[in-house]
């Protein structure tokens, strides 16, 4: 090939990546214009790509030209594992002159009559993606231009699969935070409740939740966490901690043995997950509170003709991370009429470059003995107000409403 027929075959290729209609075309319909054309500009047999999964440990087949039954049939490949497996984990291309049971996984491809491979590794922003192989009936040698041209065209579509992925996952986290919040608080004669949900201005939606919900006997059980990280994979676990509060609740009367069980759930299935919890458990006959914190900031209490505190129960350690701590204890107050408690997520209070304790000392002062509509909407104007929170905000305050005269 001459000088003048790369030049040209180049920019056949860059103008086929770069083509300004493929911003208009969803990942899957983007894979299917790409292959396609990838098979005639390198006059190859099979365009495919395989994509990494969840878990980082397989290539998934995704998109094919010329091999549909990798996609129909779900191949997986380990990887390190035959052809594409080795593209994925060195992160570099890979060229193989005879395609057989010692050189790939997949039977397919020996099947199809291939002789000739070619795979790149797909990566954007530096985290692998998948693979992008092309594959030839015919004998033949890929050349240094080849392989940096498929190159280029394997970072396109890296780009755009990264791109699909984010913006789904922060759509089916939203979607998922938004049904785990409770659709209504329990609301009885003598308590009320009020809450407020605000995602992350930089984040977006993470792992903070509150919850409240009728237990046996007349208690009322009151729940605010915090899972570190963002996004889909901290709203999944969100959703895991919220359930599994939810049934060792029903099953055991203490907020602390509670906070124990879901630490231990927490430690053996969710080995990288730390979270803060606070779990409060209302005696509506008696007015009394059990309390306990797993790590969480502690919640502001206002009691009519007392200064309004921070309740300082003894503070276990974070649920999760492999911690398993047993033993964790709690505290019993009293919730007379008109006293109410407000619980938060530490994206209320921490602000870059200010005070913890100054903006702790903000809320205490926001928060009266008054309608819990009314404190939730204070705090909120006072601790947000025009300034977008850099963190999920997460805020729930009960109050223990007067009986009618």
């Amino acid at each position: 090939m001459t000088d003048v027929q790369r030049l040209a075959r180049r920019l056949q290729v860059l103008e086929a990546i770069t083509d300004s209609a493929l911003r208009e075309l969803d990942v899957d319909k983007l894979f299917e214009v790409l292959l396609h054309q990838v098979r005639e500009l390198f006059a190859v047999d099979t365009a495919t790509v395989l994509q990494v999964d969840s878990g980082g440990g397989h290539l998934v087949a995704r998109a094919t030209a010329g091999l549909e039954e990798e996609v129909l049939q779900g191949v997986r490949v380990p990887v390190g594992s035959g052809f594409a497996g080795t593209v994925a984990d060195r992160r570099e291309p890979v060229q193989i002159d005879h395609v057989d049971p010692s050189t790939v996984v997949n039977p397919l491809l020996w099947e199809r009559g291939l002789r000739v491979m070619l795979g790149v590794p797909m990566v954007a922003e530096g985290r692998l993606v998948g693979v992008l192989h092309i594959g030839s009936t015919v004998a033949r040698r890929f050349t240094d231009d080849d392989v940096d041209l498929l190159q280029l065209t394997a970072e396109r579509l890296a780009t755009a699969v990264q791109l699909h992925r984010s913006r789904s996952e922060l759509a089916a986290a939203a979607l998922l935070q938004d049904s785990l919040l409770p659709g209504r608080l329990p609301t009885t004669s003598d308590w009320e409740f009020a809450a407020r949900y605000v995602p992350g201005a930089e984040n977006g939606v993470g792992g903070d939740w509150y919850d409240g919900f009728e237990l046996p006997d007349d208690r009322l059980g009151v729940v605010i966490g915090d899972v570190v990280g963002s996004g889909l994979p901290a709203a999944v676990v969100m959703g895991r901690l919220r359930s599994a509060l939810r049934a060792y609740a029903l099953e055991f009367p203490d907020p602390a043995v509670v906070l124990g069980k879901l630490d231990r759930k927490a430690s053996h299935f969710e080995a990288h997950t730390m979270a803060t919890v606070a779990y409060a458990v209302i005696d509506t006959a008696t007015a009394r509170v059990d309390l306990a914190l797993a790590g969480h900031l502690p919640p502001v209490l206002a009691v009519p003709g007392e200064p309004t505190r921070l309740v300082h129960p003894p503070l276990g350690p974070p649920i999760g991370h492999n911690l398993a701590v047993t033993g964790r204890q709690g505290t019993t107050l009293d919730l007379p009429p008109d006293a109410l408690m407000v619980f938060y997520t530490d994206g209320l209070v921490e602000r870059r470059g200010v005070d913890l304790d100054s903006r702790l000392e903000q809320l205490r002062r926001q928060v009266t003995s008054t309608a819990a509509e009314t404190v939730c909407a204070g705090i909120m104007a006072s601790l947000v107000g025009h300034e977008p929170a850099t963190d999920d905000i997460a805020l729930l305050v009960t109050r223990h409403r007067p009986r009618p005269a």
